[in-house]
């Protein structure tokens, strides 16, 4: 919840421009609030910057107040969505059952979930992390289709390594992106296990981004404060 709809545009055009000349490695995707998403697909060349919302709803339409649904969010231009982030799971106790709602109405729609697991410090410490990753992995998404999974990207968010001064080392994201790659493939078979973009989300900055991608498992990264200034966003895109 930054930025204004001014701000959040301005940003959109800065990294725009800043992209227009560069061949990148990557995909770069913008996650921007709800009131940014029509104004910011308007104002930036969506072949170079895709744009997400960072979340949607569990229903298709009706009488939910202040919801926005995977409709709308298609409606704007935008082509991903945000779901299960541990913001919305931790303050807006999104469980396994609405989570897995709103990624089939994402993908009814046309959109790409950026899909977010990964455990608190309690659990990490008590060395349950495999079984929490795989587990919210299996509740909300193992239903799906081969098809319709192989849309999904996943983004790890060591929740204990997010503004807390503690940091995921790169082998310790390397593990835990090669189990839940693992766990993909006895599921859904090698060949979309090592298709599916498996993200990494715990305080990927300038300075560790090279470290982080450079792992065979590590497939980008899911920034936050770092994706507020573009001169701290570009050298992380550049570190593929």
């Amino acid at each position: 919840m930054n930025k204004n709809l001014q701000e959040g545009v301005e940003l959109a055009k800065e990294l725009n421009e800043a992209l227009k000349n560069k061949t990148v490695n990557c995909d770069v995707v913008i996650g921007t609030p709800f009131i940014h998403l029509a104004s910011v697909a308007n104002a930036v060349d969506t072949n170079k910057i895709g744009v997400a919302a960072q979340n949607c709803a569990d229903k298709e339409s009706g009488a939910y107040t202040g919801e926005v649904s995977a409709a709308m969010v298609a409606s704007t231009g935008a082509k991903y969505v945000i779901l299960g982030h541990s913001e919305r799971r931790a303050y807006y106790h999104e469980t396994p059952e609405i989570l897995k709602e709103k990624v089939k109405l994402a993908l009814a729609n046309g959109l790409t979930p950026i899909f977010c697991i990964g455990e608190v410090l309690e659990e990490r410490e008590a060395g349950k992390h495999f079984d929490v990753v795989k587990s919210q992995i299996e509740n909300s998404l193992f239903e799906l289709s081969p098809e319709d999974f192989a849309n999904i990207v996943l983004a790890y968010e060591p929740v204990w390594a997010i503004g807390t001064g503690k940091t995921a080392t790169a082998d310790q994201a390397q593990e835990i992106h090669a189990f839940i790659r693992k766990t993909l493939a006895e599921k859904y078979g090698r060949e979309i296990a090592e298709n599916t973009s498996i993200l990494y989300g715990g305080s990927a900055n300038a300075g560790n981004a090279k470290e982080l991608f450079s792992n065979p498992d590590v497939d980008g990264g899911l920034i936050g404060g770092a994706s507020l200034g573009v001169d701290k966003f570009m050298p992380i895109i550049e570190a593929f």
